[in-house]
């Protein structure tokens, strides 16, 4: 049962990805929350630049695609889930919350190590936040990233549907909760206790230091809350905060190229946990 959602998962999650890209942009384009401050066509093409070379990357390396790897894994009874009889249902929520919590494990270390922040500052260093921030990562974060989940996958033995569930949440997700737009609080103080939201993750992208390391999760806000990286709002507010990275504030280098090359060239600044606060 599945062998076509292998076949098809690349066609499945296209969809998913252009239709929650324009439902959002549609919102944005309505019901903005913060003004732009630098150039949106400029941004556009390198962000959605990036995605579009982050894809070719993945299927280039990994052709099988993640749904792949855990339909071969199940053909071959690997991982925790095939050393006894789990209820199909019960494989596939803790397929997706095993996942979720080892991407937010991840989100941590690129964070934390130098060497991984050198490749995670791409994400960072856009000066606004809206959709396409959400799909913004160097394609060699994206591809060490991909690496991460496929040993989950092999270790867990996780279904091939959790795994596009997954998938498609993550993608969905993450140009959501980046989005630039405004909807009623009361609505949010309830949202953030099910799904990340971009109240919610936008403080993420402060150019605060303490800031910037909370509010990890991609979808699911519980992980922020367990392990004591939850912060509610940002201390200068959300139209006042200022996004980005602090040592990045020009706009030429919203370019491409450059973009492509801030691993190499980039100056750390102050935000890897690992360093001291003063270290630039």
């Amino acid at each position: 049962m599945n062998l076509p959602i292998v076949e098809n998962e690349l066609w499945i999650r296209l969809s998913f990805f252009f239709g929650i890209l324009i439902v959002m942009f549609l919102w944005e384009l309505m019901m903005p929350r913060r003004p732009l401050t630098a150039s949106k066509i400029t941004r556009w093409f390198s962000n959605l630049s990036l995605v579009f070379i982050d894809s070719v990357v993945v299927r280039l390396a990994f052709p099988a695609g993640l749904a792949g790897v855990a339909f071969l894994t199940q053909q071959r009874g690997w991982g925790i889930f095939h050393l006894s009889e789990f209820p199909s249902l019960l494989k596939i929520v803790c397929g997706v919350l095993i996942l979720d919590l080892a991407i937010y494990l991840q989100h941590i270390m690129f964070h934390s190590v130098p060497l991984f922040w050198r490749l995670h500052m791409v994400h960072h260093s856009d000066m606004d936040i809206d959709v396409t921030t959400g799909v913004r990562f160097h394609p060699i974060e994206i591809f060490l990233s991909m690496g991460i989940k496929m040993i989950v996958v092999i270790l867990t033995g996780a279904p091939a549907l959790s795994v596009l569930i997954f998938e498609i949440i993550l993608n969905g997700t993450s140009m959501f909760n980046h989005g630039n737009v405004r909807y009623p609080q009361n609505v949010d103080s309830v949202l953030r206790l099910f799904v990340v939201t971009p109240e919610m993750h936008r403080v993420h992208h402060s150019t605060i230091r303490w800031e910037t390391n909370s509010n990890l999760g991609f979808n699911f806000p519980w992980w922020d809350r367990l392990f004591g990286t939850y912060r509610a709002q940002p201390a200068k507010g959300h139209l006042e905060m200022t996004i980005g990275l602090d040592q990045y504030k020009e706009p030429r280098k919203l370019t491409l190229p450059w973009l492509m090359a801030l691993p190499f060239t980039g100056k750390l600044g102050k935000y890897p946990m690992t360093r001291s606060p003063g270290t630039e």
